[in-house]
């Protein structure tokens, strides 16, 4: 695995917005407050032309949001990408990006989640180059800052941090014309991680591998589907999928499972941990969780749901392809972080 360098003060961060662009006057704001303060806490910021466009869901023309990617990762000046927001169509820059040329340059952290995948799902399987998988950049403007998003900068930074559970979680955010300057999470549910398939108590370590499910799905069995190759060569300490689902129903969820089952995707495989999901339809009264038990109980490996990974916040600071060890019990989970 190829790590950036680390994150220090005075380094600039650069915006992008590869996916979705940010029009609306509320989350410009929060982006503008966001800038603010990541300014506050040490950095510089250069923002790219197409953050604060969008068209059909889109930042820009496809080439257009690829050629301000890679811009920034040709920037030296630029040690961070920090995403602007997720969508649905990122998957339409991938063609535009020259991953021989990526191969020469200096990897950077990069930070965001949900569409973001396509770019840190294939960076991690074809490049070896890992990622945050967390929160994009207009969460930032919290005041005070939640802790996942201070964690995220820390691992980042190089100050490796052992990550707890959070004790409740965003069921439904704040309206986007709330007035509160402060952009809290609105915490009002339980957080209770919830051990599916592996006993009372489950211990994994292994290589994390993994984002948002429904736009991985996109990219099994295309020419970037370099999954297989990825686990052989990390077969000696063992793969974690770590998914985070944002729209799906039960049926998807199963057939969408038993597609990667049946592509190998989960050989050499010590667990998987599942996100919260953010929309999800009970198909045939059939839940999330007993779905997952169901098709993935033949692979005799831990399965943990309800995590704090994704689109229900806070989510914790999971690199796209560093050494994790998870530990679930009593509805407690803890995840440490080795960069090697």
């Amino acid at each position: 695995m190829i790590y950036p360098e680390y994150l220090k003060k005075g380094d600039t961060i650069g915006i992008c917005a590869p996916s979705e662009g940010i029009t609306e006057s509320n989350k410009i704001k929060k982006l503008e407050a966001a800038e603010r303060q990541l300014i506050e806490l040490g950095y510089n910021i250069l923002e790219t032309k197409s953050v604060r466009c969008n068209y059909m869901g889109r930042s820009a023309r496809p080439e257009i949001r690829a050629k301000e990617f890679m811009e920034l990762l040709e920037n030296d000046n630029v040690k961070m990408i920090l995403f602007a927001t997720g969508g649905n169509f990122l998957c339409e820059i991938i063609d535009y990006l020259d991953f021989d040329k990526i191969k020469k340059l200096k990897p950077k952290w990069m930070q965001g989640y949900s569409d973001i995948t396509g770019i840190s799902f294939l960076f991690n399987t074809i490049l070896d180059i890992p990622s945050m998988y967390c929160q994009t950049v207009k969460d930032y403007a919290m005041r005070p800052l939640h802790k996942s998003l201070i964690d995220a900068l820390e691992i980042e930074s190089g100050n490796i941090v052992s990550q707890n559970s959070f004790d409740l979680y965003e069921k439904e955010s704040f309206p986007d014309d709330f007035e509160n300057k402060d952009y809290l999470y609105n915490l009002t549910e339980k957080v209770k991680w919830k051990n599916v398939l592996g006993g009372d108590k489950i211990t994994i370590e292994g290589r994390a591998l993994g984002g948002c499910l429904d736009c991985i799905q996109s990219y099994i069995g295309t020419k970037y589907d370099n999954v297989r190759k990825y686990i052989e060569k990390h077969k000696s300490e063992g793969i974690i999928w770590f998914f985070d689902v944002y729209e799906m129903g039960t049926a998807m969820l199963y057939r969408v499972l038993w597609q990667m089952k049946n592509c190998g995707y989960f050989e050499n495989c010590n667990g998987i941990i599942f996100g919260r999901p953010l929309f999800v339809r009970n198909d045939y009264d059939i839940t999330f969780n007993d779905t997952v038990k169901e098709v993935l109980s033949d692979l005799n490996i831990p399965v943990i749901c309800d995590a704090d990974i994704g689109h229900k916040p806070p989510q914790l600071a999971i690199v796209n392809g560093a050494i994790l060890k998870i530990i679930s019990q009593n509805g407690k989970g803890i995840i440490e972080t080795y960069l090697k």
